[in-house]
């Protein structure tokens, strides 16, 4: 973890509130608080030569793999966004999305996929689907990159702003040359993220190809994920899709996205989790 993430996860936002007094106070601290840190920050694991003592290769149970790694995906994880030093093994209650997951993973388990992981974080949910997903490559992209805790040969970390039209298109539609069969939407989760993501990406996505976007409800239910109060956000736009087939209009959605999620979208499933909501959205 770099010092400059380090200060923009956990200290940014009280910088810009604080008075004088605190911003200085702040500033002088943040170095010592990095320092103490980076000796709480989990180590890096080589997936390749992890110690299967736990049979993780052999299990087909997604919801045991995301518990183990700690993904929020799962049914219990340890807080992982609080400082590294303030961490505690204290379990709470995940975001639940396990079965819904293993619903539609179950007949790809053994296929050779290409996997984007937009939002990687820490790189849990990537570890997790690294032993269920045997024979596929993933490509796992955040915006705070070096936060990344694993490695492997099938393991691509990159950088990614999913806020930005211009860094998705340079760093993910004009990298890679390969498409991808499954695509997981799990970055900032605003109104402009979760729309240009989507219909940007979704010519990314291989036929038969299965698109996720998780919470998909926050910027209906969440002042700061929806600042302005926009309209549509993309659960109204999907919903809309399911029930009239058409496309409700968007200053996110360029035309030539929207007609090429038009003609190649199959369906659409929305689920609710512990909490939030997640959609399923299956290619032609």
């Amino acid at each position: 973890m770099k010092l400059r993430t380090f200060y923009k996860i956990y200290y940014k936002h009280r910088l810009e509130k604080a008075n004088h007094i605190l911003k200085f106070y702040i500033l002088l601290v943040i170095p010592f608080k990095y320092l103490i840190n980076l000796l709480y920050l989990p180590k890096i694991i080589n997936l390749d030569e992890f110690d299967d003592r736990f049979g993780l290769n052999e299990t087909k149970d997604l919801s045991k793999l995301f518990d183990f790694f700690n993904s929020d995906k799962g049914n219990k994880f340890e807080n992982q966004y609080t400082h590294p030093s303030k961490r505690t093994s204290t379990k709470i209650k995940g975001h639940g999305y396990s079965n819904f997951y293993q619903k539609h993973f179950e007949n790809l388990k053994l296929n050779n996929l290409n996997i984007l992981e937009i939002g990687s974080y820490h790189g849990n949910a990537s570890a997790a689907l690294f032993f269920y997903f045997k024979n596929s490559k993933f490509f796992a992209a955040d915006i705070y990159p070096d936060l990344f805790r694993y490695k492997s040969n099938r393991i691509k970390n990159f950088y990614v702003n999913s806020s930005d039209e211009n860094s998705i298109q340079e760093n993910i539609i004009d990298k890679f040359s390969n498409n991808f069969d499954i695509i997981i939407e799990d970055a900032g989760h605003s109104l402009k993220d979760q729309i240009i993501s989507l219909f940007m990406l979704f010519k990314k996505l291989n036929r038969k190809g299965l698109f996720i976007i998780e919470e998909l409800d926050f910027p209906d239910t969440r002042d700061d994920m929806n600042l302005n109060k926009e309209k549509p956000t993309l659960r109204e736009i999907l919903l809309n899709f399911k029930k009239n087939k058409t496309l409700l209009n968007s200053v996110y959605i360029k035309k030539n996205d929207g007609n090429n999620f038009l003609n190649d979208v199959a369906g659409i499933e929305i689920y609710k989790g512990n909490f939030n909501e997640i959609a399923i959205i299956k290619k032609k």
